[in-house]
C-alpha cells in the first residue's frame, strides 16, 4: 500500500459511460479502498480506438491529444478496460511521435496508464478485496488486456480472495470472443461464429457466471447467451471484486 494517497485519473470508457455505469462506480470504490484519491476528468472522451482501428489516424490523433491534456498531472491513469488502457499505453506514443511537445507527454501518459486489476495488484500490491460472492464463475481474458498488457493472473489473484467464489477456467481461454470493436460490424459472420464458440465454452465450464475485464466483450457474449436462451449471468470483474453484484447482470433489462 502507498504511504500517501495516490492520485488517479479514472478513464471511464465509452461503453461503461453509456451502457454500464455501475462498472465505473465499482472500479472507483476498489481504487478508493486501496488508498487512492480518484478523480474523473470532465474533459475526457473516447480513447480514439475506433478511429485508430479503422485507419482514421488524423481523428485518432485529435482524440489522443485531448486525452493527454485531460489526464495531465495525475500519478496514474486507470481504466476498467484492457482495450482502452492498451490504446493509451501501447499506441499513443507512436500515434503522437511526430507531434512536438505532445510526443513526450504521450509517452509519459502511457507509462502512467494501467488496466484496473493490473494497477491494483502490480502497482498497489493489493492481495485481498474483502468481498463475498457465492457461486461459480469462469473468466474471459480480453485480447487487448491479455496480448498487449499481459493481464491474466492479476484478476485471478484478486478473485481468489473473494469468499464463496469458485473459479472454473474457460476452455480455449485465449480465443477472441469476436467483438473487436468495429470488427463485429465489418465481419459479422466471422464475429458471430467466434462468439458462438466462446459462449459454448462458457456453458461447458459449468460456471453460473462469466466474468471479464472488458465491457465490449461482455456485452457481445451476454447478447449471444441471451439469444440462445442460456441463463448464465455475465458481469464485469470489478462488480464482483467490489461486492456490487446485487444488481442485474450485463444484458438483463438492457
Amino acid at each position: 500500500m502507498p504511504d500517501r494517497p495516490v492520485s488517479v485519473g479514472f478513464f471511464v470508457t465509452c461503453l461503461v459511460d453509456f451502457f454500464r455505469p455501475s462498472v465505473g462506480f465499482a472500479a472507483i470504490e476498489l481504487l478508493e479502498r486501496a488508498g487512492c484519491r480518484v478523480e474523473v476528468p470532465a474533459g475526457q472522451t473516447c480513447c480514439g480506438q475506433p478511429a485508430y482501428n479503422s485507419g482514421d489516424r488524423a481523428r485518432a490523433r485529435d482524440i489522443a491529444r485531448r486525452v493527454v491534456e485531460a489526464f495531465a498531472g495525475y500519478d496514474h491513469v486507470v481504466a476498467p478496460s484492457g482495450s482502452c488502457a492498451a490504446m493509451i499505453r501501447v499506441h499513443y506514443p507512436a500515434l503522437l511521435a511526430d507531434d512536438g511537445d505532445l510526443a513526450a507527454r504521450a509517452t509519459d501518459l502511457a507509462a502512467r496508464t494501467y488496466e484496473l486489476t493490473s494497477f491494483l495488484t502490480d502497482v498497489l500490491g493489493v492481495e485481498r478485496v474483502g468481498a463475498r460472492f457465492d457461486g461459480t464463475v469462469t473468466y474471459h481474458d480480453s485480447c487487448s488486456g491479455l496480448r498487449e498488457l499481459g493481464v491474466r493472473d492479476q484478476p485471478r489473484k484478486l478473485l481468489a480472495s473473494v469468499e464463496g467464489l469458485e473459479l472454473k477456467e474457460l476452455a480455449n481461454g485465449e480465443r477472441c470472443c469476436g467483438f473487436g470493436g468495429s470488427f463485429c460490424v465489418k465481419y459479422p459472420e466471422i464475429s458471430a461464429d467466434m462468439v458462438a464458440k466462446k459462449a459454448a465454452d462458457a456453458v461447458a465450464s459449468g460456471a453460473a457466471t462469466l466474468l471479464g475485464g472488458d465491457l465490449g466483450c461482455l456485452l457481445n457474449i451476454a447478447g449471444k447467451l441471451k439469444r440462445d436462451g442460456v441463463a448464465m449471468k455475465v458481469r464485469h470483474v470489478a462488480e464482483v471484486l467490489a461486492g456490487r453484484a446485487d444488481h442485474p447482470a450485463v444484458g438483463e433489462g438492457e
